[in-house]
């Protein structure tokens, strides 16, 4: 058993400011004020004081970092891109995958599943989240539209490789006006697959449709799709206005200005927003010009962008997006599911992940007053500790 004391624990609707918690195998078995004098005997006591417990975050969205990129890396390289995430407070995360051939989708594939099959130090890999092929031209962003494709029949899914493990998330993000779109929805909601709209040009009449068919979230919201218009409510216009579907954003202040991300927030409401890096394998690896997606793509002053001068990306952590978020104003709870418990609802683990309450597993990360982090749990187990 693990005893972490005297911590502020974030929990979904309020801050405990001082209060313990035990971990028991890979559980959290309770959480108790710290003013109790109920004696608790424990392997392991850590002292949180002056820390932060948040539940650990997960990334529903990301294509690599500190080098690595999930389209080249094999089992190890994915591994170490855990590394990097736990000791940025990722716990979880999906592993993002761009339009390409197919036998790179095949070799992706098979290093997502292999390291799925070990345990280190490093953030677990739910699945797999593919951003396309089905994604409309007119709105491809950084994304090479020469390996787009339109759906004409489940057969075209056959040389789309799936994790062979039938309890990993499998997501995509699709245009639902591409030929066939609707059905291919319809066939990945059968599947069991998470259905998100993106890079899109769909009129409000076709979302209609697709939300019917089973897509009911939105990818990288406000970016790589038709914008609000007074006249002409768009893409975005028709997320702002479903309170059935939920949208992940890039709290970055560059894909979305600061004061749009507290806009997106407000009128959605916080519950129905996720969090996302939608990092690139230059994350963490600062400023400079680096080969991703067979192409020259350049980092500057943290801005992302490729030959054709579009962003590419971006090179934040999910504890970035924590930090722009709370200091937009959201609390630190709000700020806590945008980051953890609604992209968990969203992949279907919520029962077991995203938050820090009994039961749960114990997935989690406590920063100092300035969100730096100084330790993550994963399962249980310590996998990255600064001095304490």
């Amino acid at each position: 058993m693990t005893f972490l004391r005297n911590a502020r624990i974030v929990l979904p609707d309020q801050v405990a400011e001082s209060a313990n918690l035990l971990i028991h195998n890979d559980r959290i078995a309770r959480i108790v004020d710290s003013s109790s004098d109920e004696s608790i005997t424990a392997d392991s006591v850590i002292d949180l004081r002056g820390l932060t417990l948040f539940p650990g975050f997960i990334d529903i969205h990301i294509h690599g970092a500190a080098g690595i990129d999930t389209m080249t890396a094999d089992a190890k390289d994915l591994d170490r891109v855990g590394e990097h995430l736990a000791r940025n407070g990722v716990t979880a995360w999906l592993p993002t995958l761009v339009p390409a051939r197919q036998e790179q989708y095949k070799q992706a594939i098979e290093s997502i599943e292999g390291a799925m099959q070990t345990r280190g130090k490093a953030a677990q890999i739910l699945g797999v989240h593919y951003e396309g092929p089905f994604v409309n031209s007119e709105q491809c962003g950084a994304l090479h539209k020469e390996f787009f494709r339109t759906f004409n029949s489940p057969a075209a899914l056959e040389d789309l490789p799936t994790i062979s493990d039938k309890r990993a998330v499998q997501m995509m993000t699709l245009a639902p006006e591409v030929e066939g779109g609707i059905e291919l929805i319809r066939e990945l909601t059968t599947r069991g697959w998470i259905v998100s709209i993106g890079h899109t040009r769909a009129t409000p009449e076709v979302l209609d449709q697709a939300l019917a068919a089973g897509a009911r979230h939105m990818t990288h919201f406000m970016n790589a799709m038709t914008p609000l218009h007074h006249r002409d409510v768009g893409a975005v216009g028709w997320g702002l206005t479903h309170d059935e579907v939920t949208c992940d954003i890039i709290a970055d202040g560059i894909h979305i200005d600061r004061s749009v991300l507290k806009l997106i927030v407000n009128a959605k409401n916080a519950e129905r927003v996720s969090l996302i890096s939608d990092a690139i394998a230059a994350a963490g690896m600062g400023d400079g010009d680096y080969e991703i997606w067979g192409e020259k793509i350049s980092v500057t002053k943290g801005r992302t962008h490729n030959a054709r001068d579009r962003i590419a990306g971006s090179v934040i952590t999910m504890l970035d997006a924590v930090r722009m978020m709370t200091s937009l104003g959201f609390s630190e709870s709000e700020s806590a599911g945008m980051a953890s418990l609604n992209p968990a609802k969203l992949a279907g683990i919520d029962q077991d992940r995203g938050s820090i309450e009994q039961g749960k597993c114990a997935d989690l990360v406590a920063v100092d007053n300035k969100k730096n982090v100084r330790l993550t749990i994963i399962g249980g187990e310590v996998v990255f500790q600064d001095s304490l």
